[in-house]
């Protein structure tokens, strides 16, 4: 049975120069590229309003917890207290969505690479 690398030499060897060019921008990506591929395709928009609407409740749940510590009532420490956590909890939330969406970003390019391989060794496999 052939290795992944042999594997990968002989989809290279089947492609062209554009479409080797265009398997090789599929290669796997670090965590900054990964973030960075937030900013492109259809969604950059919505991924910068959550960022936006994360700085506004981090900047409000922050707000929340000075305002607890600085109280002595029980009350008043309850309402400001239950406002932080939810405020910190709904960043958490859209961070868990950003997360989300670059894996699904992750599995749509392997996604493509799997497609473009199968092309590739199909044609390989035809001229044989």
């Amino acid at each position: 049975m052939k290795t992944h690398e042999e594997i990968d030499q002989l989809i290279r060897q089947a492609l062209s120069a554009e479409e080797a060019k265009f398997y090789n921008e599929l290669a796997e990506q670090d965590l900054t590229q990964m973030v960075g591929g937030l900013f492109q395709g259809k969604m950059k928009w919505f991924t910068i309003m959550t960022i936006i609407a994360m700085l506004i409740l981090f900047v409000g749940a922050v707000f929340c917890a000075i305002r607890f510590f600085q109280t002595d009532n029980i009350k008043e420490m309850l309402v400001w207290g239950a406002g932080a956590f939810m405020l910190f909890f709904a960043v958490g939330f859209l961070k868990l969505f950003q997360w989300m969406q670059m894996e699904k970003n992750a599995i749509m390019r392997e996604i493509k690479r799997m497609e473009l391989q199968i092309v590739a060794l199909s044609g390989k496999l035809d001229k044989a």
